[in-house]
Formats: structure tokens, sequence, C-alpha cells
């Protein structure tokens, strides 16, 4: 039967009373667990005083295992100063409180329980060495507590229920971010709901290229020069900012969110690693769309493997040559410039003979997606993410003036590759906050509109559940990708809290993409509905900028050496 939260009073718990003291006591435990956890698993990787790779293959559950417990405890201290804020500002009301026990008691429980790295894979803290007594030491009072009353039927049915008015105001204004981001997301927001939202199902469903016209606005809106600085023609703002206009236009579709991503990737490589001569060139043009940018670094067979790479650039007189194989090349046709990663020493066999391109090509018509000598390619079909089309390219004698070598320096396109990493896995995170948004609006506008049984299906306390859980998820995703941003924008490393952000936010995605769909029941699968759309655009979150394996290996050696 249909259940009512609406008489729920979180505040009225004596339990509860004190929300943030009881969290910040559950931390405590929280990141004595994961001191004991580290220390566990690296006695199981550690070669006398370094990480040994075959040892970290080799115990690859208990690592990645690593990963999960530290970024569910970088979730919760991220919740609690969220939570903090938001009490100092005087916002943190009832919608607030929910969110913030259902997310401590969710996590700390899985914590306890086994953490869902994904459908099928559960880590336990027994997996990552520790024993018994290390689980009996963790569940504190204040963890028992919130595992108990923190996320409860009645939270999930209130905040469903507080939701059912306000569902596409959960963002705003509860983020805590400042006002100047959120008057940043209002303008975003209208634009993707007014020009976006309409006719995405129908760019999808007949894998069409998004119209010029739109990536013209966007240009017009700044979005390709967001973050590039304003002496080189950007508007300078913060990645803060860029994950707010990321999240907002993904939220209308990931396609459109993801435009950006090629310039910022393109604009970092030139400001970390170009020339003044470079930098001179190509920022302007990047930061106004009038060149629009492809990332070619991927080949066929090597996947994450970057440092096997084949494509070969060889150099006659002030030209290069380049030869070789790329494949999964997003957006390849249309663009002006490719940022190509190729080996300018051929008998080598690692990352050290890298080097990064800045190849200028025509842009393509749909009758000639690729006029230049030297330069084929096909369209692969893909499931979902079409809005900019995949491609294979084959490069044979493809010609690059030597001006464009990044920096005018050989060997180092890997390591100005991995610079651009932080912010791409951030901005990917924000793409993925969006896409999750997305499918809580849809889930929550079937549960809401289609009766089941005399009742809407947002009364069952199954479909408030998921919707809930939906919204809770995803402010834990948002504010850990705001921390990554911020630690970005003050200029301190955060490949760790990017690839968190990263990790957590594509299963977020997923998690909510599929949960919306099964509130559509037998609609859901049905290819007129958006959510059929939005669970084939989330699922590449968890591949694409770092597969969630080749994340959460990342994170554990971080975190071990």
């Amino acid at each position: 039967m249909p259940h009512d939260g609406a008489s729920f009073d979180p505040a009225a718990d004596p339990v509860l009373a004190d929300l943030t003291a009881v969290t910040a006591a559950a931390l405590e435990a929280v990141d004595a667990l994961l001191a004991r956890a580290k220390g566990s698993v690296a006695a199981l990787v550690h070669d006398g005083d370094r990480v040994s790779s075959r040892l970290v293959e080799a115990h690859q559950t208990a690592a990645h295992g690593l990963a999960w417990l530290a970024t569910y405890a970088q979730a919760l201290h991220r919740m609690q100063d969220w939570a903090l804020r938001l009490s100092d500002a005087g916002t943190f009301g009832e919608v607030e409180q929910l969110i913030h026990q259902i997310a401590f008691g969710e996590y700390l429980a899985q914590i306890d329980g086994g953490i869902q790295m994904n459908q099928g894979e559960v880590v336990r803290l027994s997996d990552l060495g520790l024993s018994p007594q290390d689980r009996t030491d963790f569940t504190t009072d204040a963890v028992r507590t919130l595992q108990a009353h923190g996320n409860t039927q009645a939270a999930r049915s209130r905040l469903a229920a507080l939701m059912q008015d306000h569902a596409a105001e959960l963002t705003v204004g509860r983020s805590g971010l400042d006002e100047e981001l959120e008057m940043i997301r209002d303008q975003f927001r209208r634009f993707s709901r007014e020009r976006v939202e309409p006719h995405a199902h129908g760019w999808h469903l007949n894998d069409e290229l998004i119209p010029m016209e739109i990536i013209e606005e966007m240009a017009e809106m700044g979005v390709f020069g967001l973050t590039i600085p304003e002496v080189h023609g950007g508007f300078g703002l913060s990645k803060s900012a860029m994950c707010v206009v990321s999240e907002e236009l993904s939220r209308g579709y990931i396609g459109v969110g993801s435009l950006g991503t090629r310039s910022e990737i393109a604009a970092e490589l030139i400001l970390c690693g170009g020339t003044p001569a470079q930098k001179e060139k190509w920022l302007p043009r990047l930061a106004s769309g009038e060149t629009l940018p492809t990332a070619v670094f991927t080949e066929p067979n090597t996947g994450s493997d970057l440092g096997s790479l084949r494509t070969r650039a060889v150099k006659d007189g002030d030209t290069w040559t380049i030869t070789g194989n790329k494949t999964w090349i997003t957006h390849a046709a249309r663009t002006h410039v490719m940022t190509v990663l190729a080996r300018t020493e051929p008998e080598t066999t690692d990352y050290r003979s890298l080097s990064m391109f800045l190849a200028e090509k025509t842009p393509g018509t749909d009758a000639a997606p690729f006029p230049d000598p030297g330069l084929t390619g096909g369209e692969i079909e893909v499931l979902g993410y079409r809005g900019m089309k995949e491609y294979e390219l084959a490069f044979d004698g493809f010609e690059v003036a030597d001006e464009n070598l990044l920096g005018g320096e050989t060997g180092k396109g890997f390591k100005q590759l991995m610079q651009t990493f932080e912010s791409a896995r951030i901005q990917t995170a924000a793409r993925a906050v969006g896409v999750a948004q997305s499918a809580l609006d849809e889930g929550m506008r079937y549960a809401q509109d289609r009766k089941q049984f005399g009742a809407a299906l947002i009364d069952f306390p199954r479909v408030s559940g998921k919707l809930a859980m939906m919204a809770v998820e995803i402010m834990v995703a948002r504010q850990l990708t705001y921390f990554s941003a911020h630690e970005k924008d003050a200029d301190r490393r955060c490949d760790l809290e990017a690839g968190m952000a990263k990790l957590h936010a594509a299963r977020v995605a997923w998690a909510c993409a599929d949960n919306a769909l099964q509130i559509h029941g037998g609609n859901g699968f049905a290819l007129e509905y958006k959510i059929s759309r939005i669970l084939c655009d989330a699922r590449i979150l968890n591949i694409f900028e770092g597969a969630a394996e080749i994340q959460a290996q990342v994170i554990a050696r971080r975190l071990l050496s």
C-alpha cells in the first residue's frame, strides 16, 4: 500500500537532534578505519619500500576496494562540510537534514557491510585484510545511531514528499555555492531547458550531430572560453564555474555538455605545455569557438595503456608526417584542430618518446567528413552519447607543421597529457552529475503522473525510496565534484580528489538512470521515452576519461605511495 511520509519530522527524533555532531563523531570512526585499511593493503602490495605493480594486480580487489573506501570517506567529509556551511548560513533546513542523514546512514552501512563498486561487485572489509575486531571498533555509538536512524523508509518517504513540488530546485540554493555561481547556473539552466531539452531526444534517435546554431549560441555564451584566461580571450572563470555550466548543459543533453570538454582539454594542453606563440595563436580561437578541437589519443587494442601507442610521427624538414590508427575520437569530422599523441622515436616502446601535436585539419561535411590528404575515417555506431559522433581515424602521411609540435619539444606528450587529467576528470564528474539530475527529473515526473492501483507511483515506498536516494547521491557526487574543482582553483594538486569525484559520480549517474527507467516500467524500455536515452548516455561515464577500474587503480596507487 502507498505510504505517506509527510508526517515524518526528523527534528522530532531526539537521537538525531544534533545531527552534525553525530556525523562528526562517525567521521572519526571512518578515518580510523581507513587508516587501518591503508596499512593492511599496503602490507599486501609493497615490495620493500615501493608499491609493486605486480602485487597491486595480484591483490586488485583489495587495492580497488581501498580506493572506494577512501572515496566514501572523502564523500562523507564533503557532506559534513556542506552541512556545516549551510548551518552557519542558517539554511540547513529539513530537506538538507534529510539528505545529510540519509547519506551518512547509507554510506556507513555500506562501509560496514559492503561497498557497491558496481551492481555485481561488492567489496567488504575482509577483502581489505581487516579483521572482525576492526569492524567492531568501527561501529561506534555514532555509527550505529546513523545506521539505525539515518536512512530509514520514513526519512526517504518524507524527502520524496518534499521533493514533489521542488524536485527541479533541489540543486539551486542547496548546493552551498556562492551567489555568482548560482546565477551562472540559472543562465545555463534556462538555455538548456529552452534550446536543448526539446530537441535532444530527436538528435539521439536520429543519430544527428548537434546543430551548429546551438554550438554558435554556446560560443556566444562563453562556454568554450570559460576557464581560458582573459589575456588569451577567455573569461578567466574558475573550474567551479566550469562544473556548474557542464552540469546544467549535460542535464539537458550530455552531448551538449561534452562539447566544452574538447575545448577544456585542448586549452589545458596549450596553457600548460604550449609555447608563447602557440598560446597566442590557438587560445583566442578556442575561446571564441572559431576553432573546434578534438582529442586524438586512443588507439585500437591499447585502451587506457597510452604508453604503448604505436602511431608515429616522422620529421621531414619543417614538417612532421603522422602515420597510424586512432579510435574513439569524439567530434572528429567537424573540428578544425586535433590534439594528436604520437611516437616520435619509432623504435621505443614506452611513454617517454610520445609527443603532442596541434594538427590542423579541414572541417568535414556529411559527404566528405575527412577531406584532407593523409586522413580517412569512419563513424563508430554507439548506444548513446551520439550528438558529436565517434570515429575511427587512419593517418597515412598526414602532414603537420613543425611549429605545431606542442611546446616545441619532442618526448613531452605523455607528461603534457597527464597535466590535463585533473581538469578533464573534474569536468566529467560534473557531466555525470548533470546526467544523474536529468534521470531524477524524468523519474520524478513519471512517478507523479503515472497512476497504479488507484495511486500515483510516488506514493509507493519503493518508488519514493528510489527518488530520495537519487537526490541524496546526486548531492554527494556534487559536493565531491565541487571540492575537487575548488582544490584545482586553489592551484593544489588534486588528481586524487578529481579521480574520486569522477569514479563516484559516474556510478551515481548509472544508478540514477537505471532506477529512473525502472520507475517507468515497460515504458522506460520504449525508445520514445527520454529515460531510454539517458540510460544509454549514462553508461559511457564509467568508461571514458579513465574506466572505473583504471580510476580505482590510480586512486589506490596514490593512496599507497
